[in-house]
């Protein structure tokens, strides 16, 4: 696996511990603290978390995920086959995440990263009233609707692909804005803007109807407004196979049926 030193990050799921005890003796590990790259063992979920430790820590190093969850949209295949060669040989992909900056009712502030999406939630049966901002201007005063997601590239294929959202490719500099189950106005399906574009969202009679903000796996609850941008400070790689590669995976999503 060339000079590089490597770190084993390994899920506390059965099936991830048990595939890391394979792999632990096929290489002279190091400490995640002492490493330049890792191994991640688990699904997406747990890749997401390890990316999140790693802005907070701003120790941020390329990462070579196995898939031992259940979707493993951002991982590789998990086999010890050739494990030197695919590591060598794998593709780096570039992805920035979100800042969501987010003011709730009573005045706490927060800042979080986001990787996949930025998602404002309804917390109760009252259907949520936002008003959209971008880069200042008011485009939409009112929509009535169960929630928005600001999507990422890589976050695309997930929650916002459920919401009917648009998928977006790797490379595109595009976000997706993209309604929940939107009531008014009814027809309207989201919007697909640059990445450079900042978007705030102001949550109308919040005491009424109460939102959450959600940063992939953090929640922030009663919510008076959140800011979302592109972090241009932080960029995480991440390392695929190139028969796996994200970028083809996530253009290959639109023709699943």
């Amino acid at each position: 696996m060339s000079n590089k030193k490597w770190a084993l990050v390994v899920s506390p799921t059965p099936q991830a511990q048990e595939a890391g005890e394979e792999l632990r003796s096929t290489y002279d590990w190091v400490s995640l603290e002492n490493a330049d790259r890792a191994v991640v063992l688990g699904g997406d979920g747990f890749m997401l978390q390890t990316l999140h430790q790693m802005l907070n820590r701003r120790q941020i190093m390329p990462v070579y995920g196995m898939n031992l969850g259940t979707v493993g949209f951002l991982m590789n295949n998990w086999h010890l086959e050739d494990i030197g060669e695919r590591l060598a040989n794998a593709r780096a992909f570039k992805i920035r995440p979100l800042k969501m900056d987010v003011e709730t009712v009573s005045g706490a502030t927060f800042s979080l990263p986001a990787i996949n999406e930025v998602s404002l939630l309804r917390e109760t049966r009252q259907t949520a009233k936002l008003e959209i901002e971008i880069n200042g201007r008011v485009m939409m005063e009112e929509l009535v609707c169960d929630g928005v997601i600001i999507a990422t590239p890589a976050g695309s294929t997930a929650y916002n692909l459920s919401a009917n959202g648009p998928i977006l490719p790797l490379t595109c500099h595009l976000l997706a804005l993209t309604p929940i189950s939107p009531f008014r106005p009814r027809r309207w399906k989201g919007a697909i803007l640059p990445d450079k574009m900042k978007i705030s969202i102001r949550v109308l009679n919040p005491e009424k109807r109460p939102v959450s903000a959600v940063g992939d796996q953090r929640e922030v609850r009663d919510v008076s407004c959140v800011k979302v941008a592109v972090d241009r400070g932080q960029a995480l790689t991440m390392l695929f196979d190139p028969e796996h590669a994200l970028d083809d995976r996530i253009a290959m999503e639109q023709f699943v049926v």
